[in-house]
């Protein structure tokens, strides 16, 4: 699993949004920072209060020049169910072939009850103007992530 490190230039991507666009990396370089979290699921419990953090956090990330995106293998469809229920106020993006999470290193092995399966690994990354990454966070506790980040950056 490959596994990137703060200095590394972010991976570029294009994918699509929950807002009906194509959301590239490139559309935010040079002109805002960029967190990209990846999550499991959709209207799971860890990643609903992950989201929320994100929600409830936004207006004071969005003052420091921030914008927040979130990406799952889940739907399209399944996003926009998932924002409608909790009132998000960012892009969810699909990666639905998982090709942008594996260049991330949020793609793997995975072990829940004995059973050993691939899917999302929750990480989140910090990438700066220049497309750097500017932070990594590799273990993720879902609960307070948005605030712990606002923390970060303040």
């Amino acid at each position: 699993m490959k596994t990137l490190k703060v200095g590394d230039t972010a991976p570029d991507f294009s994918l699509p949004s929950s807002t009906g666009e194509t959301i590239s990396l490139q559309d935010f370089l040079g002109k805002k920072r960029v967190i990209l979290y990846f999550y499991p699921k959709d209207n799971t419990s860890g990643c609903t209060k992950e989201a929320c953090s994100f929600r409830d956090t936004l207006p004071d990330l969005s003052s420091k020049d921030t914008v927040v995106l979130g990406v799952s293998a889940d739907s399209l469809d399944s996003h926009r169910k998932f924002i409608n229920k909790y009132n998000l106020n960012f892009p969810l993006l699909s990666d639905s072939d998982h090709k942008v999470a594996e260049a991330y290193g949020a793609w793997g092995e995975k072990n829940m009850y004995g059973k050993k399966y691939f899917g999302m690994i929750r990480k989140t990354f910090i990438i700066d103007k220049q497309g750097k990454l500017e932070h990594v966070f590799n273990k993720v506790k879902a609960e307070g992530h948005g605030q712990e980040i606002l923390a970060l950056i303040d």
